[in-house]
């Protein structure tokens, strides 16, 4: 007879076989949601922020920054107004696409750049690894990796 299933043991939702299906199809279903709730709340989302960055370096070089370190401008460091202090961050330059890892150790940006809506500066060697030293202002997104303690 094609077409139609011959099963020795009936599929009745009352019979043992079926009941046992359903049975475990639940207990699946249930460890599935279970262990996607798990892995969610145990990797929180990473803050991302997109925005214009600027860099910054020789009148600055040598001084102390926000975090108490000194700031050179070789560093792979950069300035932040609200991240805390020690956070680490990617920053991807959105026109080339190069990226660089950066620790907050330094408040800002402030003054003129800031008010052309700049949200991060880095620093003089950061900037030469993103490629951005001859254009001075570019939009990044930046990723927290890590927040600091500060």
């Amino acid at each position: 007879m094609a077409g139609v299933f011959h099963s020795s043991l009936p599929m009745c939702p009352g019979s043992a076989r079926g009941s046992s299906l359903l049975g475990l199809l639940a207990a699946v279903i249930a460890v599935v949601l279970v262990l996607g709730r798990t892995v969610e709340s145990s990797t929180p989302p990473r803050p991302v922020q997109v925005g214009l960055a600027s860099w910054y370096g020789p009148g600055f070089h040598g001084e102390e920054t926000a975090s108490g370190e000194i700031f050179d401008q070789r560093e792979m460091v950069a300035a932040h107004r609200t991240l805390p202090l020690g956070s680490v961050i990617r920053v991807t330059n959105l026109e080339n696409g190069r990226r660089v890892t950066l620790r907050v150790i330094d408040r800002g940006p402030y003054g003129r750049n800031f008010r052309k809506g700049t949200i991060l500066d880095v620093s003089r060697g950061a900037a030469r690894r993103l490629r951005m030293v001859r254009d001075g202002l570019v939009k990044v997104r930046i990723e927290v990796r890590k927040l600091g303690n500060r």
